[in-house]
């Protein structure tokens, strides 16, 4: 995709960066990890996994043993770039005839076939990005898309690194962000309108529009896709009474959107002038977010217990 970081999720491909544990010598063996032969997966296996009520083909990139049980990196097969993640072993089969079976069984029931592929960025349509700009309805594409294709948004590296560390609390560390968050979403936009106002006087019709896209977008996205496994009971009980996520949630999963609006953004039918105009303010936000990053990201998580 056109964001150097690839989240798809934003796992960033594996690249998290490890962190070494000193081990007791005098410590019991029972915290050491069992035999590697005793778990029922290995690396780069063909599986299927469940995800969002439905299960889909995957492959198995990394096994590690966390909190006394083995944990999966999987790949999404049918998906483009889709949220790689972390899974417990409940949710994975082994690709055998019979839980093929099973997936298409599961598939036929939620009214889907079986090349369906997961909830994606065409299945998002907020409304118009820019002004007069309207989304494809038939937007549903079954290839990748084309690197020169997407907007090409350079996410500055201290916010790649943070996109890294927000990875590593959640999927490794299994902590949590507190919310509400503050500033929430909705107030990093006001305060950017008001930079905007201060900086040039004035803020452009267009970038009016594209700073509501972005908070239309937010909402619309972050259930479906800036969320990892582990934060999705937490989001149902945050969520409530149509709450709009942008009140609620803050810096961390608004920078989380950005490694996916490339994908959002080409299923919409935006001119090539207005993308290179769309691109510029994007590019600017994500400064004014690196300016302010120790004001709007947090710098440690809570336990999710």
């Amino acid at each position: 995709m056109g964001s150097s970081v690839d989240a798809s999720a934003t796992e960033t491909d594996g690249d998290t960066t490890e962190t070494d544990i000193d081990v007791d010598a005098d410590s019991d063996t029972d915290d050491y990890p069992p035999l590697s032969d005793s778990c029922p997966f290995s690396e780069g296996e063909k599986v299927l996994a469940y995800h969002n009520l439905r299960i889909y083909p995957a492959k198995v990139r990394r096994i590690e043993f966390q909190m006394n049980e083995w944990k999966y990196f999987v790949h999404y097969l049918v998906s483009i770039n889709s949220w790689d993640e972390w899974v417990g072993m409940d949710r994975l089969l082994k690709f055998s005839e019979e839980n093929v079976q099973k997936q298409k069984a599961l598939g036929k029931k939620q009214g889907i076939d079986k090349n369906t592929k997961p909830v994606r960025a065409s299945q998002i349509k907020p409304k118009n990005f820019a002004r007069g700009k309207k989304w494809k309805n038939d937007c549903v594409t079954k290839e990748a898309i084309p690197v020169e294709k997407l907007v090409n948004i350079q996410i500055p590296p201290t916010l790649k690194k943070q996109l890294v560390d927000d990875c590593e609390f959640i999927t490794h560390l299994g902590q949590l962000i507190r919310l509400p968050r503050a500033p929430t979403v909705d107030k990093i936009l006001k305060k950017y309108l008001d930079y905007r106002i201060k900086r040039d006087g004035m803020i452009s019709d267009s970038a009016g529009e594209i700073l509501k896209g972005l908070r239309c977008y937010f909402d619309k996205a972050l259930p479906v896709m800036l969320l990892y496994e582990r934060e999705r009971q937490q989001y149902q009980e945050a969520i409530a009474n149509n709450v709009s996520p942008s009140t609620i949630y803050g810096a961390e999963h608004l920078l989380r959107l950005f490694v996916k609006l490339p994908e959002l953004l080409f299923h919409a039918n935006i001119e090539k002038e207005t993308s290179k105009e769309l691109q510029m303010e994007l590019l600017d936000f994500l400064k004014f977010l690196q300016k302010n990053q120790s004001a709007f990201f947090l710098t440690s998580y809570i336990s999710s217990a």
